[in-house]
């Protein structure tokens, strides 16, 4: 039986528990991560002998009176996270369980989550995955020709690689170049990444990287990772217009995949539906995995 529970009545040290032996766990669902994007989120369960078996968030809002679910910034899937494998009912069941109070939804769900995408309201987006569990020379022979260029003109500008960076100077980048046409994200949304990145620094989750040149100490380009679940997932990134005349990201993709290559990891590359985006990441080999939306106003079409 799936239960409804409102923020203040989800026990989350089961929560968390069912996150980190979930078939489908991600960084996403950790309380602590959707603390920090999502305050009084609240949750679907399914519950048994005093454990958590499966769980999905609700992230839900209010305005003018009307209550409503929506994706937080920072969160590409959500969904049902299960200590079993989900099924295509499972993700039935609990679609239909969300509270009728919600009039609309707007939702992503996991890849991992099966659903019939000729249900009413489904849709599906990409994202892409690399194996690093493989050589680099394997890794690195699977670049297409046009990153492979990219890498080689990069090497013509000295570039180093330097861990520890602070993400603040990443968000300046970022809102100084492609930040200036996201018009939904201010202060506020700014300052919910800073201390997102914070608190998964703080346990070990995350790492920051940059780029800079041999005779400036200031960054180029920079990148907040994430590690959960045996994934590496590149969550946000900052560019600047010299790290794009340079081939910076291109470098500083390279030297994760080859820091990181050989282990049990997968490089989540967080996208993407811009087709833009999609030929970067395919270029270092990513291979598109797609994931389920789900969208209804006023009446759920799956009761």
């Amino acid at each position: 039986m799936i239960t409804y529970l409102t923020h203040e009545k989800i026990d989350k040290v089961l929560w968390d528990d069912c996150v980190a032996h979930a078939s489908n766990g991600i960084v996403y669902a950790w309380s602590w991560y959707l603390d920090v994007v999502h305050p009084g989120w609240e949750a679907l369960v399914e519950m048994k002998d005093g454990k958590y078996l499966s769980i999905m968030p609700l992230t839900c809002k209010k305005k003018y009176g009307i209550s409503y679910l929506c994706q937080p910034f920072f969160v590409q899937q959500l969904g049902v996270f299960s200590l079993a494998d989900v099924t295509p009912e499972t993700t039935k069941t609990f679609l239909q369980a969300i509270p009728k109070k919600y009039r609309l939804v707007e939702i992503r769900l996991n890849e991992n989550n099966p659903i019939d995408n000729t249900w009413p309201g489904v849709d599906l987006h990409r994202n892409h995955l690399l194996d690093l569990n493989q050589d680099y020379n394997i890794l690195s022979s699977n670049y297409h020709d046009n990153t492979k260029r990219n890498l080689k003109k990069s090497l013509n500008y000295d570039l180093q690689l330097v861990e520890e960076v602070s993400i603040h100077k990443v968000i300046e980048l970022f809102r100084n170049d492609r930040g200036a046409s996201v018009k939904h994200w201010g202060d506020v949304e700014y300052a919910r990444l800073e201390h997102l990145t914070t608190t998964a620094l703080s346990s070990s989750k995350a790492f920051v990287y940059g780029i800079k040149t041999i005779d400036n100490d200031d960054i180029i380009c920079g990148v907040l990772f994430v590690l959960s679940h045996q994934r590496l997932t590149f969550l946000f990134s900052g560019n600047s217009k010299k790290g794009k005349e340079v081939q910076a990201m291109s470098f500083l993709m390279d030297q994760v995949i080859r820091k990181f290559a050989g282990q049990s990891l997968t490089f989540d590359f967080e996208g993407s539906d811009d087709d833009n985006l999609a030929r970067f990441y395919q270029g270092f080999g990513g291979a598109p995995v797609f994931y389920p939306s789900f969208t209804y106003r006023l009446k759920n079409p799956l009761r």
